[in-house]
């Protein structure tokens, strides 16, 4: 029908009613013009930029006071030397780098942890340097919902150490014995232990995910006397990070350390060999055990051994659960 026709058929009444045209293209050369894109408003492209001036400003004004705070002594210290302001703002995102990219951590079963009061936190020890107990400090300051502090025992060899020793205290940790890991736990603190020790970072890869002796059992015997609960925790991961092929015994005694180590990177690569490997990391904490019922039996042997037997079965059933739940241990 010709345009005509429908104003005549059609639209009777309205012979002077003009269908629309659509406008010509306009050509150049014989090509379509590419149409004009508007730009972004000026106003959102300020915003953006405010915004983010406003975080640095922030940040270097945080970092300004923190600055002005610690040359004025102005911040708190405990007993043991804990210093929850340096933790926060230096030594936690240090750590975090490594455990959220390079160690890619994932944390299973913190609702286990209390959320207040006194508990012992008891995990397994590997990969010849102790990043497992500094990675479990960043874990319950980030995925458990108080983020609480971790307090660590460490090995006297940690505190004869000049640099070592400061930082170690101002981290939370102090040395490895009954009457300070009792004190803690009473003024409602959380502390965590490695009773393998150093039988425990210094196997040999080829012992990897098996438990070494517990010793004693000193541990369940401060967590009886004050009446706590013992969170088994199992870490896995950190076997990876050194793998040891080998101890240098004799070069170990005349620097007088534990165990000299030989991995596939250190010492043939010198310095670059302190880097770790990047293995796939998984951290459960287990149900927790009571000991309230327990306190009288605090001094009873085979009542401190049982207990520790249990938590020892409970970690390694544990770490073999996470090994099939992570079959690649440098997958994503």
């Amino acid at each position: 029908m010709s345009q005509d026709e429908y104003r005549r058929d059609v639209l009777p009444g309205h012979a002077d009613f003009q269908l629309p045209r659509p406008a010509p293209v306009q050509r150049v050369n014989g090509k379509r013009p590419i149409p004009e894109r508007t730009p972004p408003a000026p106003a959102a492209r300020e915003r953006a930029t405010e915004d983010a001036a406003d975080v640095w400003d922030r940040r270097v004004a945080d970092g300004l006071a923190f600055l002005r705070r610690r040359l004025a002594g102005a911040y708190e210290v405990d007993e043991f030397g804990f210093d929850p302001e340096l933790t926060d703002t230096v030594f936690q995102p240090i750590l975090k780098l490594l455990y959220r990219d390079w160690f890619r951590t994932e944390v299973l079963g913190i609702e286990n942890v209390p959320a207040d009061g006194g508990g012992l936190v008891v995990g397994n020890h590997s990969g010849t340097l102790a990043l497992d107990a500094l990675m479990l400090t960043v874990a319950m300051r980030d995925k458990h919902p108080a983020e609480r502090h971790l307090r660590l025992l460490g090995a006297d060899l940690v505190f004869r150490m000049p640099v070592m020793s400061e930082l170690a205290r101002a981290a939370g940790a102090t040395v490895a014995c009954n009457p300070d890991a009792e004190r803690l736990m009473t003024s409602g603190q959380l502390v965590g232990v490695f009773p393998e020790g150093f039988k425990g970072i210094g196997k040999r890869f080829s012992e990897r995910y098996k438990l070494q002796r517990f010793g004693r059992g000193g541990f369940v015997s401060a967590a009886l006397r004050t009446g706590t609960p013992i969170i088994p925790v199992a870490i896995v991961g950190a076997e990876e990070i050194y793998p040891i092929l080998a101890d240098v015994k004799p070069l170990a005694r005349l620097l007088g350390i534990p165990y000299f180590p030989v991995t596939p990177t250190f010492p043939l690569l010198g310095p670059l060999g302190l880097v770790p490997l990047p293995s796939k990391w998984l951290i459960q904490f287990c149900e927790p055990i009571p000991t309230a019922h327990l306190t009288e039996f605090a001094d009873d042997p085979l009542v401190v051994y049982n207990l520790a037997d249990q938590v020892r079965e409970t970690i390694q059933a544990t770490l073999h659960e996470l090994l099939e739940k992570r079959p690649d241990a440098f997958g994503p």
